[in-house]
């Protein structure tokens, strides 16, 4: 297996449903290193987050896992709030507080075959920072930061700023089906990647929620059906569950269909509890299997 590094801010999250109210870790680089490690504990992988002090116990835990995590120290911890109403497909957000961006200097020794980045804010990742991951293997980018801007403590949807620049960059690119629209100005699917490919991006992964995901690369469309949930309880990391599926899956050799259908089963089995994925690669199979019988 390739080695895998996740790069992000861990939050504190304050998740609002129409069943509770709870506070718990997030974040791209939380859902990615949990999910990693129930999959696969002895997997080739780093996380790298940036935290504040206060919050170190969630680094402590994930290092209780196996995995290795290398904190970047930061003045403020990122701190979301996210209402859901009976749609778990939509949700609010406000940003009560944020970290440190990560630089390049920060960055420059962290060696892997795959990075990840899982952007939260815009300004967390700089262009000169996707130059230099670029150049040392590749890159999958979670495009959902660059995609917001916080007006006072609200996360309103936004263009990605100079775009075409960062996504010359990037090998894999994660979308969703409100994230296309913002960027290309198409809600179809198969135009928003055309126009993704042609800005440089060579495979592109759409997820549409209860309607599955397409993944689209070197001409050539996957569709990927969902798979139905038990319940749906709380779909906060479901993207970065279905990112964590689908890359470890690449890294293992995998082609693109099996793991975009690894990594629908996996979020699927996410949505039916709060928390980060917490099955086996074997509960992830057992699912598939359920369906294709």
């Amino acid at each position: 297996m390739k080695k895998l590094c996740c790069i992000g801010h861990i939050t504190l999250d304050k998740i609002i449903t129409p069943e509770r109210e709870v506070y718990m870790p997030g974040g791209t680089a939380f859902y990615f290193a949990h999910g990693l490690c129930s999959l696969n504990p002895d997997a080739n992988f780093e996380l790298v987050t940036s935290i504040a002090e206060t919050e170190m116990k969630s680094v402590d835990d994930i290092r209780a896992r196996g995995a290795k995590v290398t904190v970047l120290p930061s003045r403020h911890t990122v701190f979301f709030e996210n209402t859901y109403g009976t749609n778990q497909n939509n949700r609010k957000q406000r940003v009560l507080a944020k970290a440190d961006p990560f630089t390049v200097k920060s960055l420059e020794n962290i060696e892997s075959d795959i990075y990840h980045l899982g952007s939260l804010l815009a300004d967390d990742f700089s262009i000169e920072v996707f130059e230099m991951l670029s150049s040392k293997g590749t890159l999958s980018v979670d495009a959902q930061g660059y995609l917001r801007e916080v007006r006072g403590d609200k996360v309103y949807a936004i263009d990605w700023k100079n775009k075409q620049d960062f996504l010359r960059y990037v090998d894999i690119l994660k979308v969703n089906e409100f994230e296309i629209e913002a960027l290309t100005g198409h809600t179809e699917c198969e135009k928003a990647a055309v126009q993704l490919a042609k800005w440089g991006v060579k495979e592109v992964c759409i997820t549409l929620g209860s309607y599955g995901s397409v993944i689209f690369d070197n001409d050539k469309f996957y569709n990927i059906k969902a798979f139905p949930p038990k319940a749906v309880i709380d779909a906060t990391g479901c993207g970065d569950t279905y990112s964590t599926g689908y890359l470890y899956k690449r890294a293992s050799g995998e082609g693109i269909y099996e793991s975009g259908q690894f990594a629908a089963a996996m979020s699927t089995l996410k949505l039916e509890h709060s928390g980060p994925f917490n099955k086996t690669e074997a509960d992830v199979y057992a699912l598939i299997q359920k369906y294709q019988g």
